[in-house]
């Protein structure tokens, strides 16, 4: 049986709910036929642009209902959509439009002078249209750009003819590119993967949840995991901006949210917040996270009145997941499931328990579950010898529990021993004067590693590195503490709030770096 696709879910959805809301962002209000209206009507202007099977459409867009329109817009034609990170710019922007083979680009206008800087390295971009909806005053529309706001209500809203087919490509997710070029996972009309979350729907929520999301909608878990949830789940979606620690909340009681996915640094970064009396008067019900630290789930599921569920799962996993879902001890990501996966060494032999390896998961004879787009060696190294690898080091307890450690490619060695850079955050996060804190390898002059950390402070705090590896040294094992220390304003962040470590790693030990031998040599 074919896979649901956007398109049909909302087409399926607007018959049914009509005017129910299904999108909030700030004052404005969507209902479900409003969505495929304007989708219809910007599905118009798309194939007057020649969009149709076959042709790539890139949104270059930031968090706003005109992002949603583009995205169903392109799903209704048949057309691939390829949302592309706000923040890229130079090498890395050009790279990405010249690679997925887009020959329509829409793009917010405060991002068209990123994209003018490398118009002439994109020749395969052939139509511009431009989100006018937040335009500088002054901005005049140029000779080659289509504002995109013309075709909204300015065409009959009945439904495109073009449909897709089972198998051509649909989606071009691309990775975040931290550890080298950004890759494109690619989705295939037919085999989305957007049933299975409407199974995930009926498990987590109701017609009356509202759906809550600030992270970006050209990464996964917003468009791919809020967005189809919502629509089977026929609930409403509330769209933020961005993530904002000290607004957060406050947007959470604006909309009435029910419930939000969390990512990384987000739960920590919120408990460092200022405590209030009324933190626990929210709507809030239940959280989905990735990767909470179990030193603050229980903590903040009691100061917040929540619910906290975790999950494990990636862009190029392939559909696998893992949930604890309150069946788990607290900080397993859920339990190791031993017909569909394992934990493995390098020699892809089965580790022990409570020893870190590698999550495979096992693929069917015949079937790849993930592919990258032109990229056929990536796609080799990722699915081999029947198993998908995900690059995660994990463990599993004597229950099967499993525990995250790492990514492969953050792992630290020194003095023998292999160092998980997310332990030692998570001690260096502990220290009350700490908002967030990333631990990275560089390179030591007697072999193997050296481990540094990059720490920004809570606002109005002061501590010296001196003290801070003191604090470590009292929570870890010594061959984790961290050798250089460097404070810092702000991390250098992906807008999903994954830190860039190669940049830091780059700049190596800086002039303002602390460092604990030479400190010691002074003394």
């Amino acid at each position: 049986m074919a896979d649901t696709n956007y398109n049909e879910l909302l087409e399926q959805k607007a018959e049914a709910l009509q005017d129910k809301t299904m999108l909030l962002f700030e004052d404005e209000s969507v209902s479900y036929r409003q969505m495929d209206q304007r989708a219809n009507q910007v599905a118009r202007g798309l194939r007057k642009l020649g969009a149709g099977k076959g042709v790539g459409v890139a949104s270059m867009m930031f968090n706003t209902p005109e992002t949603l329109y583009a995205h169903f817009a392109t799903q209704k034609l048949g057309a691939y959509t390829v949302p592309v990170n706000t923040e890229l710019k130079g090498d890395h922007l050009s790279y990405i439009l010249d690679h997925c083979d887009a020959r329509v680009l829409i793009i917010d206008q405060e991002l068209l002078s990123v994209y003018e800087k490398v118009r002439d390295r994109v020749p395969k971009i052939e139509h511009v249209v431009v989100n006018m909806r937040d335009a500088s005053p002054v901005f005049k529309l140029r000779p080659y750009l289509t504002a995109f706001q013309d075709w909204l209500y300015a065409e009959p809203a009945d439904q495109p003819r073009e449909r897709p087919e089972n198998g051509d490509l649909a989606m071009l997710l691309y990775t975040s590119g931290t550890t080298g070029r950004a890759k494109g996972v690619v989705y295939r009309y037919g085999g989305i993967g957007l049933n299975n979350l409407g199974l995930m729907a009926k498990l987590f929520y109701k017609p009356d949840d509202v759906l809550y999301t600030c992270l970006p909608l050209f990464h996964a878990n917003a468009l791919y995991v809020t967005l189809p949830v919502t629509m089977w789940a026929e609930a409403t979606m509330a769209l933020g901006r961005r993530f904002s620690a000290s607004r957060f909340w406050e947007e959470i009681r604006a909309y009435g949210a029910t419930t939000f996915n969390a990512l990384g640094a987000m739960i920590p970064i919120l408990m460092k917040q200022p405590e209030r009396e009324d933190d626990a008067d929210n709507p809030v019900r239940i959280i989905l996270s990735a990767a909470c630290p179990a030193s603050l789930w229980e903590a903040f599921e009691k100061r917040f009145g929540v619910k906290i569920y975790e999950f494990y799962g990636a862009v190029d996993g392939g559909g696998n997941a893992v949930f604890n879902l309150g069946n788990c001890p607290v900080g397993s990501i859920g339990q190791l499931p031993r017909d569909k996966g394992m934990v493995v060494d390098e020699n892809m032999n089965e580790v022990p328990p409570n020893t870190p390896g590698e999550l495979v998961f096992k693929v069917e004879e015949g079937k790849s579950s993930v592919e990258y787009y032109k990229n056929e060696d990536a796609t080799k190294e990722k699915v081999r010898d029947g198993f998908l690898h995900t690059g995660d080091l994990v463990y599993y307890d004597e229950n099967d529990y499993l525990y995250f450690v790492d990514r492969k490619s953050d792992n630290m060695r020194r003095r023998g021993e292999n160092i998980s850079s997310f332990e030692v955050e998570r001690v260096v996060e502990s220290h009350p004067s700490v908002l967030e804190a990333t631990a990275y390898a560089i390179p030591s002059d007697v072999g193997e590693d050296d481990v540094m950390v990059a720490v920004v402070l809570r606002p109005g705090e002061n501590i010296d590195a001196p003290a801070l590896y003191e604090h470590c040294r009292e929570e870890m094992p010594r061959y984790m503490v961290p050798r250089y220390i460097r404070f810092m304003k702000d991390l250098p962040k992906t807008e999903t709030h994954r830190v860039k470590k190669p940049v830091l790693q780059s700049e190596g030990v800086t002039s303002d770096t602390w460092d604990e031998e030479k400190e010691r040599g002074r003394r």
